[in-house]
């Protein structure tokens, strides 16, 4: 007797990514995302290439990721390929401390952040 198999957590035309440790903050991640919320996947590849933000590099290796996922694991076209969902949330805070004068120390938090993207396979209309 073997384990039942998990459902998928996402349609049979959707492939999913997950960036789990991505140094930096949600809040300035998440602008980052709202670049590609919507957009073909090769339009929004285009455009993380192109961004200033420096959350933009890690974005797009989920973002490409997510692309591979959906071409080599679930045989969906990637021309036809849209970014359904970028959502962002906290991962772990590592809490550091700095010295400071006359005895005392100040506190550093240097956050992480979780990055989800899920793309589709849309008709071409």
């Amino acid at each position: 007797m073997s384990k039942q198999k998990a459902p998928r957590r996402v349609a049979d035309n959707e492939a999913l990514a997950v960036g789990t440790m991505i140094r930096g903050s949600a809040q300035k991640l998440n602008l980052v995302a709202e670049l590609i919320r919507g957009k073909r996947a090769e339009e929004a590849l285009n455009i993380l290439a192109f961004s200033k933000k420096s959350m933009a590099r890690d974005a797009t290796k989920v973002l490409a990721s997510a692309i591979a996922n959906a071409e080599n694991n679930h045989n969906l076209d990637v021309d036809a390929l849209v970014v359904a969902e970028a959502s962002v949330g906290k991962s772990i805070t590592m809490k550091r401390f700095h010295t400071r004068g006359r005895g005392k120390s100040t506190r550093i938090l240097k956050p992480f952040s979780r990055l989800r993207i899920v793309v589709r396979e849309q008709e071409e209309a």
